[in-house]
């Protein structure tokens, strides 16, 4: 990126996204958000949600504000859903991607940002490939303006960690008593990141990370999860699985790694591995799915696969986080 490296960690980024009051400002991270706002932001989201057979929640209370979704990468379920959430919302909503942006041009990210505010936006929602610059962003912005990072590198996707919490709870209500099992490429996944991180402010009874030793987390980076590298030992009892796609355009040396039919055969979540989780267990994908390489297609299609839900948890999850960054900067 162009942009200015970026100097904070995730204990900083955690402050950062804070109001003195403890309000939410910006969204950057989940690791240092405590248990009773990431409950209040699940409890936001859940409002949200209507039956299917039943119009989409709508409201007003953005009508005059606007939000601009910046996608230095590609995105379909974030993208939409964010653009989605802030239309409910009645905000105006800005869309610029990677091809239409002046950074092509060698515009620098703040420029960018700074061009933005001068048309008054008020939420900008980001996504780069690099890691820190939401929150290398947030340091630079004017007081009326929040950022929402909607995915950051291999480090964080907090709205997609918020979503997957809000899946698992509408299934499985407390998270105390239960065993969740995330399979595959944990080391660049920032989904599984943020996933991790909220179940462990959440109190998640056991969270095992499977996934093969090139892909698995270093040990001190989420020392309250058990890594696993055998599949069928992860599954047995697990009460959800979430199986992820393996990151190949953040993996700068394929040493190590398994090719598609290998993948399969030792950490493909099918039909027949899913009878060693319990009888009740749900199956996850935060997409975009390959199937046949780390899940079974007909499995994502069953009575146990809830991926459907998490995309349509995530319009509401949205509407939930732009809402309350919104309340915050009104009130301070």
């Amino acid at each position: 990126m162009n942009a200015a490296q970026p100097d904070l960690d995730q204990d900083d980024e955690a402050r950062l996204q804070l109001n003195a009051d403890g309000s939410l400002r910006h969204l950057l991270t989940l690791k240092g958000l405590d248990k009773s706002l990431l409950v209040d932001i699940l409890d936001d989201a859940d409002r949200y949600i209507t039956p299917t057979d039943e119009l989409p929640a709508r409201s007003s209370v953005l009508a005059g504000r606007t939000v601009a979704n910046l996608f230095f990468e590609p995105s379909t379920r974030t993208r939409a859903s964010f653009d989605l959430a802030g239309k409910r919302l009645g905000a105006d909503v800005l869309n610029l991607g990677v091809n239409t942006s002046s950074r092509k041009k060698g515009e620098s990210i703040l420029d960018t940002i700074y061009t933005l505010d001068a048309m008054r936006c008020d939420s900008m929602v980001v996504r780069d490939a690099s890691a820190g610059v939401p929150a290398y962003i947030a340091r630079h912005v004017k007081d009326h303006v929040s950022i929402l990072n909607a995915g950051e590198s291999d480090v964080s996707h907090p709205t997609q960690g918020l979503l997957d919490l809000l899946t698992i709870r509408r299934h499985k209500g407390s998270f105390e008593n239960l065993t969740v099992a995330i399979v595959g490429d944990i080391r660049h996944s920032r989904v599984a990141k943020s996933a991790a991180w909220g179940l462990n402010t959440l109190d998640v009874g056991e969270l095992r990370l499977i996934s093969p030793p090139a892909m698995a987390p270093e040990p001190d980076e989420m020392p309250f999860a058990n890594i696993v590298d055998n599949l069928e030992a992860g599954l047995a009892g697990a009460d959800v699985v979430m199986a992820l796609r393996i990151q190949r355009e953040r993996i700068g040396n394929l040493d190590g790694i398994p090719g598609i039919d290998e993948y399969y055969t030792k950490y493909g979540v099918s039909h027949e591995r899913m009878k060693l989780a319990h009888d009740d267990a749900i199956i996850m994908h935060p997409g975009p799915m390959n199937r046949g390489i780390e899940i079974e297609g007909s499995l994502a299609d069953s009575e146990q696969s809830v991926i459907t839900e998490q995309v349509a948890n995530g319009v509401a999850v949205r509407m939930a986080v732009l809402r309350r960054v919104a309340r915050s900067l009104e009130a301070n």
